[in-house]
């Protein structure tokens, strides 16, 4: 049995909270040497991120948003963050992408270790401290942990409550959440920055932490490092969004295969057999995201590995300078 976040995730049912342009936050330790960086698109959804954040128990040293829009909102969002006291870099940028908007902020990251998380995510109370607390313990590894499920439906999440330790890939998949993980950014400079290829732009976690295995890096879950991603997409929006998905893991896959890598063949015949057998599963079962998920997957995944196959696009580098 999962045990709920807090109450305030609980509360996440019945509604948002006030504008963070009302609410008064008490002062909290700050973190000096980690900065959270989210990319966002300039939704208004980013508030409640950035309302999880001011509620925390810590605070970050820098607090890097890279918006991919034009929305002033979000300006005066910052703006009302760095008056309660977090220093803010407000990067404006004219690329598409999650990897993209990370990269962006990885880039101008002043601090030894950076916490990724996005604008429909919510972070727990203790997200920040938990998350500092495993970086200073294990600064060689990727740190990770539990996503819950908040608002609509959702089919993705992760919440094993056991941790876990993984060193090399594994044939169903790798234990890192895109939306709730830190490192060192030392570990950026020796792997490299996110996949910007559009031919896999929404698994460019996967890929990642797939290379970082491959390179030696370990990825720990902490179950007690919680987001809670909130579900805003109708049933349409979805399932369109498991197609993206499905594209994606294939690009990933064709990208690997015209390098030869016969795991990553192995890893995507299983994808599909499970995809087959989740799409049968839900159609029996009467459930439409379920059966949705493994649909998309058996559709679409082998086009999106034609389409990673021919890409020549590389990952880029971090620059091995001094912290700013």
């Amino acid at each position: 049995m999962v045990k709920p976040l807090n109450k305030a995730a609980e509360r996440l049912r019945w509604g948002f909270p006030s504008s963070i342009q009302t609410i008064e936050f008490e002062s909290k330790p700050v973190l000096d040497d980690i900065t959270i960086i989210i990319p966002t698109i300039g939704r208004d959804i980013l508030e409640q991120s950035l309302f999880r954040i001011l509620s925390g128990s810590a605070w970050p040293g820098c607090l890097i948003v890279v918006e991919q829009g034009s929305n002033p909102n979000v300006a005066r969002m910052l703006k009302r963050v760095q008056e309660v006291g977090i220093r803010v870099r407000h990067i404006l940028s004219r690329q598409r992408g999650r990897s993209a908007g990370i990269n962006r902020g990885l880039e101008q990251t002043p601090t030894r270790f950076v916490a990724i998380t996005d604008d429909d995510c919510f972070v727990e109370e203790c997200w920040l401290s938990n998350m500092a607390t495993k970086l200073h313990q294990h600064p060689q590894a990727v740190i990770t942990g539990r996503v819950e499920a908040a608002g609509a439906e959702m089919v993705i999440v992760v919440t094993s409550l056991t941790p876990s330790i993984q060193n090399r890939p594994r044939l169903k998949f790798d234990s890192m959440s895109g939306g709730n993980m830190g490192a060192a950014l030392d570990i950026f400079r020796k792997i490299g920055l996110f996949e910007e290829d559009p031919v896999m732009a929404t698994a460019e976690d996967a890929e990642w932490s797939y290379r970082a295995l491959r390179n030696g890096i370990t990825l720990r879950y902490e179950p007690d490092i919680v987001v809670a991603h909130y579900g805003w997409r109708d049933v349409e929006k979805r399932i369109e969004q498991y197609r993206d998905y499905a594209r994606s893991h294939g690009g990933f896959y064709g990208k690997y295969l015209r390098k030869g890598d016969l795991f990553i063949l192995i890893r995507a015949l299983s994808h599909l057999l499970r995809a087959l057998r989740r799409w049968i599963n839900g159609w029996l079962k009467g459930d439409l995201d379920y059966a949705s998920i493994g649909r998309a997957y058996c559709l679409n995944l082998p086009s999106g590995m034609l389409a990673g196959m021919r890409s020549k696009m590389q990952s880029g580098k971090l620059d091995h300078g001094e912290e700013k």
